[in-house]
C-alpha cells in the first residue's frame, strides 16, 4: 500500500530526483555509442556497471531503471486510483498477448511486458483453462476484454480486432479509475482525444474511425468527422479552438507530405510529463509524485532512442529530434 503522508513522499522524490538524468540525456546523443554507454553507466542508470557493462544490453539497464521505478509506485503511490492508472495497463498488455500467443500455439515469453497489477502466472493459467472469472473479482474489464476476444479468436484470425477490443476497454477501465481524480482524468481525456485523432488520419474514413472510437475522451466521433472534410483547411480550421490546434496541423503536415505521424504521435507520447513540466511550480497534492513518474517514464524511453539511433549510426541532430518531450 502506499504512503498517506503526501509530505513524507514529497521528500522521498526530493531526494531520488538528483539521479535523474535530465541534461545528460540531451549530452549522451553527442557522443558515439560506446562513450555514450560508459557516460550512462557512470550515472548509475539502471544499476550501472553492476547491470551489465556491454553496450548491446541497453535494454538490460532499461528494464532494470523500470523494474526500480515500479516498485517505487507500488510503495509511495497517494493512492489505488494512481497505483492502478500507471501499472494496469500492463495486465490488458499481457492478458492479449497471452490470448495471441495461444491462438498461434507460440510462446508469449518475448512479447510478455513486465507486470502490473496481476500476475502473469494467473493470466497465463486463464488463458489455458479458457476461463476468464477469476479475474473479475480483479479487473471486471479485462476480464470482459478476454472473453471478448477468446470468442473473436475462435471465429477468426483478426489481430487487429483483438487489439481494438483491449484498447477499448483499456480505456473504459482507466476511465472508471481516474473519474475522481482530476489530473488523472485530464491526463487519459487528452491521451484518448489525441489517439482518436490519430486514429481518425489512420482510419481515411469516418465510418472505420468511428468503429475505433474510444469513448472517453471530449471529442465526439461527430467532431472526429470533421477530419475527413474535403477542404482540408477547413477541417484544421474546425480545431483551431481546441487544445489540439497544433496536434492536428501537425497531422495535415504529415499527410501532405506523404510521411508517417512521427512528429504527432510525440506529442502524445510526451503529454504527460510537458504536461506537468509546464505547471511545475504549481503542483499540488498527487501531481509532484506523478511529474516524478513521467520524468523516469520519459527518461528510459530516452535513453532507448538513443541507443537505438546511436547504434543504428544516425547523426547527433537526428537522434536528438526524435527525443520526446526536451
Amino acid at each position: 500500500m502506499g504512503y498517506l503522508d503526501i509530505t513524507y513522499t514529497n521528500g522521498v522524490i526530493a531526494a531520488r530526483e538528483k539521479k535523474l538524468l535530465q541534461d545528460k540525456v540531451t549530452r549522451l546523443c553527442e557522443l558515439n555509442a560506446e562513450d555514450a554507454f560508459r557516460a550512462l553507466l557512470e550515472t548509475g542508470f539502471g544499476g550501472g556497471a553492476e547491470t551489465t557493462t556491454d553496450v548491446y544490453a541497453y535494454e538490460t539497464l532499461i528494464a532494470k531503471e523500470e523494474e526500480s521505478l515500479d516498485d517505487f509506485i507500488r510503495e509511495y503511490a497517494p493512492s489505488e486510483a494512481e497505483r492502478a492508472y500507471l501499472l494496469s495497463s500492463r495486465d490488458f498488455h499481457n492478458a492479449k498477448a497471452l490470448l495471441k500467443a495461444a491462438y498461434l500455439n507460440a510462446s508469449a515469453d518475448k512479447m510478455l511486458a513486465p507486470e502490473g497489477l496481476i500476475s502473469a502466472a494467473l493470466l497465463q493459467e486463464c488463458v489455458q483453462q479458457g476461463d476468464f472469472s477469476a479475474l473479475k473479482a480483479e479487473n471486471e474489464a479485462l476480464a470482459q476484454a478476454c472473453e471478448d476476444a477468446a470468442a473473436l479468436l475462435a471465429k477468426e484470425a483478426n489481430g487487429a480486432k483483438v487489439g481494438e477490443i483491449f484498447e477499448k476497454a483499456l480505456y473504459t477501465y482507466l476511465y472508471a479509475v481516474a473519474k475522481k481524480k482530476s489530473v488523472l482524468k485530464k491526463l487519459l481525456t487528452a491521451k484518448a482525444d489525441m489517439t482518436n485523432i490519430l486514429t481518425a488520419f489512420r482510419a481515411g474514413d469516418a465510418e472505420t474511425a468511428t468503429d475505433k472510437y474510444l469513448p472517453v475522451g471530449s471529442l465526439t466521433a461527430g467532431d472526429l468527422a470533421q477530419l475527413f472534410d474535403a477542404e482540408e483547411e477547413r477541417a484544421e480550421k474546425a480545431f483551431s479552438d481546441t487544445p489540439y490546434a497544433e496536434f492536428v496541423k501537425a497531422c495535415f503536415a504529415a499527410k501532405k507530405r506523404g510521411a508517417p505521424l512521427t512528429a504527432a504521435e510525440r506529442i502524445r507520447d510526451g503529454y504527460d510529463e510537458t504536461y506537468f513540466q509546464q505547471r511545475r511550480f504549481e503542483l499540488t497534492k498527487n501531481e509532484p509524485f506523478l511529474y516524478y513518474v513521467y520524468r523516469r517514464r520519459m527518461e528510459c524511453a530516452n535513453v532507448r532512442i538513443v541507443f537505438v539511433c546511436l547504434l543504428a549510426g544516425l547523426s547527433e541532430h537526428d537522434v536528438k529530434n526524435r527525443l520526446r518531450a526536451r
